[in-house]
């Protein structure tokens, strides 16, 4: 472990010095290109760096250990160093875990209402926004590029956009099945109901990641309509792209301008396949997500909101936390730390069997 963060201080060093020079300066992709190795690099050197001070000077307080007039001082500085050591060292095993490729891109979500009705398509609607608030807190931006409402102000279907700094690495624990029970509006009887929607987190694919051939997709035009097949414009400003070779369907009618629909479209289109190559390329990744998303049966789920309780319980690591007000305000960051922590773990552990 030492040798290769040594390495990594070298290249640290290295890249801090290539940002200084005129060439990388006026060059705006290596300069970008520079300064996002550098990022990477950061929090792992800087721990390194911290436990090499720490370790000379627990080094330098045991050779005054020998000496009458320094020993009491040595003692009170390896009382206080000493325990920084493993701490230290645990989290530098954590920032040296293999990184997930797509922390750093932008996402597409997609949330679509399950088991429930109009109750779930309301509850979608909800979700929908606790994000948005989440997003918000993080000054990330969110941009809807589809939506399909329900008869009673909710969503059948909701696809957006987040676009910032780590967004996928925050919001990839998101995807699933999400139940809700509470009473619901239209309830007379005032039983509680329990409904379900999906979650769906992708990476946000680029050209560089999903090339898609002109002759490969098939592009038809249509009128936008809302609830009830109610007619919202008059010009096919909508569009349903098609992907032929593995029969993707991507609708988008927000926008008023048919060559904005397309655009975010192919957004979403090239998100898609992107995610089907990873899927392909980790079969053990693609069953963990068919089995987080499955089918919006409520008996699948990931997490639960019990209104009544004020509760919501996160099943995969078995968190609680009373008080869902917040966490339908957008206050998300204590569940996902708690699942970023429970998974370093795993990845840790498993680690430590392999070397075994």
């Amino acid at each position: 472990m030492i040798d290769r963060l040594e390495q990594m201080e070298q290249r640290y060093d290295e890249l801090s010095a290539q940002l200084g020079l005129p060439e990388i300066i006026t060059d705006h992709e290596k300069y970008q290109k520079a300064g996002r190795a550098l990022r990477e690099l950061e929090a792992p050197v800087m721990k390194f760096r911290e436990l090499k001070q720490v370790r000379q000077g627990l080094a330098e307080a045991r050779g005054l250990l020998a000496d009458p007039d320094m020993s009491a001082m040595a003692e009170e500085e390896i009382a206080s160093l000493a325990p920084r050591e493993p701490v230290l060292e645990e989290e530098i095993k954590v920032l040296l875990l293999p990184k997930d490729p797509n922390d750093e891109k932008n996402v597409i979500l997609e949330i679509r209402a399950g088991t429930g009705g109009d109750e779930a398509s309301l509850f979608a609607a909800e979700i929908f926004r606790m994000y948005q608030r989440f997003a918000e807190q993080h000054r990330w931006k969110i941009e809807l590029l589809s939506t399909s409402e329900s008869g009673v102000g909710g969503f059948k279907e909701v696809i957006a956009i987040i676009e910032g700094e780590r967004v996928y690495s925050q919001l990839k624990w998101e995807s699933g099945v999400h139940r809700v029970q509470r009473v619901p509006a239209t309830e007379t009887q005032g039983r509680v109901h329990t409904s379900a929607i999906t979650v769906a987190v992708l990476p946000e694919a680029e050209d560089v990641d999903i090339k898609i051939e002109a002759k490969d997709i098939r592009i038809d035009t249509f009128c936008s309509s809302g609830p009830g097949g109610q007619s919202v414009n008059t010009t096919y400003s909508a569009v349903r792209i098609t992907h032929i070779p593995t029969n993707t369907v991507v609708s988008c009618q927000d926008e008023k301008s048919q060559i904005k629909n397309r655009e975010k479209g192919m957004r979403v289109l090239r998100s898609r396949l992107y995610e089907q190559e990873m899927d392909r390329q980790n079969a053990e990744l693609a069953q963990t997500r068919k089995q987080q998303v499955g089918t919006g049966d409520r008996s699948e789920k990931i997490r639960t909101y019990n209104f009544p309780q004020n509760r919501m319980t996160d099943h995969r690591i078995g968190l609680t936390i009373h008080q869902l007000d917040l966490i339908m305000e957008g206050r998300l960051q204590p569940i996902v730390d708690a699942l970023i922590t429970h998974y370093q773990a795993e990845q840790l552990k498993a680690d430590n069997t392999q070397a075994a």
